[in-house]
């Protein structure tokens, strides 16, 4: 009989907690599903700092400090506003790291240089950012699980290079 394979959430905040680091969330598309997993793990309060869930242009600029310039030149659905939304989150609640999420989830909203399923995820810390781009095929749930899902690979890829490198 197999174990149970653990959850991402779990293997993410033991990392977060033992690394002593903690985590803002911007989130778009995904619409607080990255928080929900991670705060469904018990002690997650050692590690989340804070969710903004930053729909729309002016929430994003408000909440997240990403500039009118930007979000006009590249659109909310860009490696530049995931950057800034990461950047952003990091900074204004003084986190360790900033995770962002921002993609068109559809099944509308895309377009052919931005088709439904687009999806940028960034990571910042407080020298870099690191942005990943995907194309989801699913609908609009399976889109949304999907982008958790990198989005909590890529904070786990992170803390485990930075487990490697100490």
């Amino acid at each position: 009989m197999s174990q149970p394979k653990q959850p991402l959430e779990e293997i993410v905040g033991a990392l977060l907690a033992e690394h002593q680091l903690t985590l803002a969330l911007a989130e778009s598309c995904t619409g607080g599903l990255i928080t929900h997993r991670l705060t469904n793990v018990p002690g997650s309060s050692a590690y989340v700092i804070v969710s903004v869930i930053a729909y729309a242009y002016q929430a994003k600029v408000a909440a997240l400090g990403v500039t009118w310039d930007t979000l006009n030149a590249h659109g909310a659905v860009s490696p530049e506003t995931a950057s800034e939304m990461a950047r952003g989150a990091r900074e204004r609640f003084d986190a360790s790291l900033g995770l962002a999420v921002t993609g068109i989830a559809g099944p509308g909203g895309g377009t052919p240089d931005k088709p439904v399923g687009l999806t940028y995820i960034a990571l910042a810390d407080t020298e870099t950012v690191r942005i990943e781009k995907f194309i989801w095929r699913g609908d609009r749930l399976q889109n949304k699980e999907q982008s958790a899902d990198a989005a909590l690979e890529l904070v786990r890829h992170y803390l485990v290079a930075r487990k490697r490198n100490s």
